[in-house]
């Protein structure tokens, strides 16, 4: 029998919780809001009160209407007035302690057919069912912040969730205006534990001293679109939020890749927490700005393919170039190291590498021989012809393949281990990240064969197990698939 949700009651009134309660009330549920004392109700009416009288401010929703949204939410310290709720969800602290406490009290006090929700963000789910007489009834129901803006809703199930339950569940989130996406039970779930993988990443090879943190936000923003560089959403994030989130997923995998960067742990002791602490990767302080003058170069060679149409380029902004290796700067056009290129020309300190990414970023790759002054001189040509350079070290695919190719290996074993199919990461990622495009359609578009290569080189450089291609990648390279979509 289909059950039908109507009551709904909201454990936890902080900015998520109540933003949660304020989703239901929108779609016209009664719900109820319980918080631990009087002082904490208050924060949480002063929540909801305050987010749907922006939405008046902003023309998004009518005084009547905020009335009535607001007349649909009730407020108590009581968890006995949840006795009746069809569904209850809770938004505590992400302490397992806490909510499997939580869990133990509601499973006591909420009728037999009530569904109970976890909105925990990487936390199992099977085990704080666990704690209950009904872990049949029991999923996560994973919102994203700020929840009345965000559409994604991640909807996970155990191994022992009842048949149909995580659907109806998801129709639900359907039925608030949401896009839900069917997941399993593994730490982090899509999104935190694809994106936090890949944050985790960037501060590696900050750490590693591959580029420096402007350079990596630059390149993954300008280069592949993203609204935000890895730093920059580290600091939104919170860095304890993110540092809890990949203990919380070496815990369960034990992979090194999902061991907290040690930049990471000194920083959340230190204090620097991002934003809410006012300083963390930025202290508040925007990407560094560069005056772009001409640079003290004379003369330019240019090797690789796409030379001759970065030639033009250059020439169009006055400078003699040539296709020797006797000028002041020899550029080669390469998407792999240079240094073997280096050592064989006469004057090796005067090459550097350059890889085009899309149409604004440039990485600048200096190898061990490359003189500083080159390289300062082949980041003054590069903004000249109208691009970011991102400075990096001569390591294998440099840094946007570097952070972008092993994000897209996770989401491929991520697929084949069968907790999330391909359409649900793909959507997971555009809604929950605001990516351009999922990652298997960043897949078909760079190529399977490119990827699969290019994690080649990466694990040849650094010995990653993780970084080696996905046995399933390589499969379909070898078989001749253009695209991942041909599995189906």
């Amino acid at each position: 029998m289909t059950r039908s949700f109507e009551k709904v009651g909201i454990v936890g009134l902080g900015t998520m919780g109540a933003g949660i309660a304020e989703v239901f009330a929108r779609a016209g549920l009664t719900v109820v809001g319980v918080e631990a004392d009087p002082a904490a109700l208050e924060r949480g009416r002063g929540h909801l009160e305050g987010s749907t009288g922006k939405a008046v401010a902003k023309g998004r929703l009518t005084e009547a209407g905020r009335a009535e949204i607001l007349g649909r939410v009730a407020l108590t310290t009581s968890l006995e007035d949840l006795a009746d709720a069809d569904l209850v969800i809770e938004a505590i602290p992400e302490v397992m302690a806490f909510k499997r406490a939580l869990f133990t009290d509601l499973d006591r006090i909420c009728k037999p057919s009530a569904v109970l929700a976890t909105n925990t963000s990487s936390l199992s789910v099977t085990e704080i069912a666990a704690v209950t007489a009904r872990p049949g009834q029991v999923v996560g129901m994973h919102f994203f912040n700020p929840a009345p803006v965000m559409r994604l809703v991640e909807v996970i199930h155990t191994v022992t969730t009842a048949k149909g339950l995580a659907e109806e569940v998801a129709a639900l989130a359907r039925r608030l205006g949401k896009t839900p996406v069917s997941v399993g039970d593994r730490a982090g779930f899509v999104v935190n534990r694809l994106l936090l993988t890949y944050l985790n990443h960037a501060a590696v090879l900050l750490e590693s001293g591959l580029s420096t943190r402007d350079g990596i936000d630059a390149a993954m923003r300008l280069g592949v679109g993203l609204p935000m560089g890895p730093f920059a959403l580290l600091d939104l994030i919170g860095l304890d939020t993110s540092y809890e989130i990949m203990c919380a997923l070496f815990q369960e995998t034990r992979d090194r890749r999902h061991a907290p960067a040690p930049i990471l742990r000194e920083m959340v002791s230190a204090g620097l927490l991002g934003r809410k602490a006012g300083c963390g990767f930025h202290d508040g302080d925007g990407p560094s700005s560069q005056a772009v003058g001409k640079p003290s170069v004379n003369s330019v060679a240019l090797m690789g393919e796409g030379a001759e149409e970065f030639a033009a380029q250059l020439s169009a902004a006055g400078f003699k170039v040539e296709f020797g290796d006797d000028a002041d700067v020899v550029i080669a056009m390469s998407h792999t190291p240079v240094i073997e290129l280096a050592a064989h020309l006469p004057h090796p300190h005067r090459l550097v590498g350059l890889h085009l990414v899309g149409e604004k970023v440039a990485e600048v790759a200096s190898t061990v021989l490359t003189s500083p002054e080159v390289a300062r001189g082949v980041e003054g040509l590069v903004r000249i012809a109208g691009r970011t350079p991102v400075l990096c070290k001569d390591r294998a695919e440099f840094v946007v393949d570097a952070l972008l190719y092993p994000y897209l290996n996770d989401a491929v074993r991520m697929y084949d281990s069968g907790y999330a199919g391909m359409d649900d990461i793909d959507a997971a990622m555009r809604l929950g990240c605001g990516y351009p495009a999922g990652p298997f359609e960043m897949l078909d578009t760079l190529g399977l064969e490119t990827v699969r290569d290019g994690l080649r080189a990466l694990y040849a450089e650094y010995r990653d197990p993780s970084f080696a291609p996905a046995p399933l990648l390589d499969k379909l390279v070898t078989a001749g698939a253009r695209s991942i979509r041909d599995l189906s």
